[in-house]
């Protein structure tokens, strides 16, 4: 079995050990060569004499700036870029002139227009397949290990109402008819959000704090790393510099594609588009999508595989160690010993862990736990058994005294050694925005 001392820190070294063994096939030239051709191809779109509209001035100084840092924003904004071009490729949002379709050229810039809209919705579905099962296999990992009792399911339940809220607000910025940058902006906000939650789970704090507290068996190695799995100099600084570069140039050729479009929407009465331009959009797009599939894929099968954390059998020996949270009694014979928790709020949860020590005379005890209510009435919780260990829990639907008892009343002459752990642990709530 694996001792404590074999746990082995999380470091950009020690990623940096793994990704050695899977270095990623250089990303095609002629994302580079597209890039340059399309930014090429809108500067002469650009009239000193015309004023340039809000959007397209914002996104100009975009496609002339770096791209994200972090992988994960640069997949968010290789999202809002696809929607962006899809926007654009739709018929109502094609120029007056194009959408009548009055010469053969229109129709058949038609017929491209609605073959590349077709192609950016299938890679729109890749690219949030993608995130979905990364943050399910990053949650998924984390919670393997958490102990799988109550505990594990509160922190999914804050999850799924964590979600729940977040799709709501992103609903009602649509139906206000908030705009796919203003949508993309919320979308990375939450995601900022989430790795907020991820990183009070290593540093207990917020609403994990209680929770994180009573998490007997987590070793410290994970709640360290989840504290600072994305600080700028952290592990994944490591991903960054790896994969990072391709992802760059992809999120790059992206902004270039919306650009041109949009530029060339906004002249299209004034210059006409020409057969090479259509060109070089055409194998704009087909070469984005074949790459950043390939990225996709690639990258996809690396992170799922990354060892971020130790193994399972790993956790359990460091499991059976981990006592300092343990509180030790001595129950006389002929008495009881009792621990009275006051709870404020109903949906708690009040949870036990117990075992008495073992010698050559039957070591078991009475345990019970009843409720008292603001006007003294008294309810049996769990009614009287003996035990010579137990670990439970339940949920309130009362505010008030819980009362713990374990009795040794039965025995005359023989002391009970109890070791125990209790916890009252309050709801798990979202946090205000």
């Amino acid at each position: 079995m694996s001792s404590k001392s074999s746990l082995v820190p999380i470091t950009r070294a020690f990623l940096s050990s793994y990704y050695d063994k899977h270095p990623f096939p250089s990303i095609s030239n002629e994302v580079f060569r597209l890039s340059e051709q399309l930014r090429r191809l809108s500067a002469g779109l650009l009239d000193a004499t015309l004023p340039l509209p809000e959007g397209e001035r914002y996104l100009l100084q975009e496609v002339d700036s770096q791209a994200p840092h972090k992988i994960d924003e640069n997949m968010w904004k290789n999202r809002e870029q696809i929607e962006e071009i899809i926007f654009l490729l739709e018929s109502s949002h094609w120029p007056k002139l194009l959408q009548q379709q009055s010469t053969p050229e229109d129709i058949e810039l038609a017929r491209l227009l609605k073959q590349l809209r077709e192609k950016c919705g299938h890679i729109l579905k890749v690219v949030e397949s993608f995130q979905s099962k990364n943050a399910e296999n990053v949650f998924n990992t984390v919670m393997t290990y958490m102990p799988q009792d109550f505990r594990g399911s509160l922190i999914r339940k804050q999850r799924e109402r964590s979600e729940k809220n977040k799709k709501a607000q992103v609903d009602a910025l649509v139906s206000s008819g908030g705009s796919i940058r203003e949508r993309y902006a919320l979308l990375w906000k939450q995601q900022m959000e989430r790795r907020q939650q991820l990183a009070q789970l290593g540093s207990a704090a917020g609403v994990y704090k209680t929770l994180v507290k009573y998490l007997v068996g987590v070793p410290q190695v994970l709640l360290d790393f989840v504290r600072q799995i994305n600080d700028d100099q952290g592990p994944m600084e490591e991903q960054r510099h790896r994969y990072g570069p391709p992802m760059y140039a992809l999120t790059k050729l992206a902004l270039n594609i919306r650009l041109f479009l949009s530029l060339s929407w906004w002249r299209f009465e004034d210059v006409k588009l020409q057969k090479h331009e259509l060109s070089i959009l055409e194998e704009a797009v087909n070469v984005y999508i074949s790459e950043l599939e390939r990225f996709l894929k690639f990258t996809g099968e690396v992170f799922a595989n990354s060892p971020f954390f130790v193994t399972a059998e790993e956790v359990g020996a460091i499991e059976a160690n981990k006592n300092d949270d343990y509180k030790e009694a001595s129950v006389r014979a002929g008495t009881t010993y009792e621990v009275s928790l006051e709870v404020d709020s109903v949906n708690s949860y009040i949870a036990w862990d117990f075992s008495i020590a073992q010698g050559k005379i039957s070591m078991d005890i009475g345990f019970s736990i009843e409720y008292t209510n603001s006007s003294g009435r008294k309810t049996l919780i769990l009614p009287y058994r003996r035990y010579d260990s137990d670990q439970g829990n339940f949920c309130t639907i009362s505010a008030g005294n819980y009362k713990l008892i374990w009795d040794n009343s039965f025995s005359t002459f023989f002391k009970k050694a109890l070791r125990y752990k209790v916890d009252c642990i309050p709801p798990v709530v979202e946090p205000e925005a």
